[in-house]
């Protein structure tokens, strides 16, 4: 994926501020990758965030363009939180590190949330207040890994929400107060 200087520029900056607060205890020695797809422009982003406790700017950079509202173009510094729980689930269900996540939601824009909760209601699970408004939330897919047990293993971590969507083929994950529906 090519990346604009505009974009590498802003994320850089969102990943800065990322750099001032603490990472997750992680071993000498280890990187935290991710790789994702975004499922409705088919982008794809494989970046290495995390290296020997310290957050590598450009990785961070990467996924936050990644993760960006895919309908608006904006982008916001993601929690390390979220980025590292997306490790710890593909960790979970036992995935290498070069495996895919089918990217449905990330950051989302006020604007594109509130469009989206005026568009189907309340009742569409989209919250007025929603974790995705924050860069702590992401609707995720793993190909070849079934609803059921990608509902599980996100659960069994108890890192935040989750929620489970099975007609619309994703979970959801946030890095919010512990909760499921």
């Amino acid at each position: 994926m090519k990346l604009s200087r505009r974009a590498l520029i802003g994320g850089a900056i969102a990943g800065g501020t990322a750099l001032a607060f603490p990472l997750p205890a992680m071993a000498v020695g280890t990187e935290w990758r991710l790789a994702i797809r975004n499922m409705h422009n088919n982008e794809t982003v494989d970046a290495v965030f995390a290296r020997s406790g310290a957050f590598v700017p450009e990785g961070l950079a990467e996924l936050n363009h990644g993760l960006r509202d895919w309908r608006t173009g904006q982008a916001t510094a993601m929690d390390r939180k979220l980025l590292a729980l997306l490790v710890r689930l593909r960790e979970k269900l036992d995935l290498t590190d070069g495996t895919t996540i089918g990217l449905i939601s990330g950051y989302r824009s006020p604007a594109t949330n509130a469009a989206l909760r005026s568009a189907g209601g309340a009742h569409t699970g989209v919250a007025s207040q929603s974790q995705h408004m924050l860069g702590k939330a992401t609707d995720i897919m793993v190909p070849g890994v079934s609803l059921d047990r990608l509902h599980g293993a996100a659960l069994a971590l108890g890192g935040g929400g989750v929620g489970y969507y099975p007609r619309d083929g994703f979970v959801h994950v946030d890095t919010g107060r512990v909760r499921h529906w």
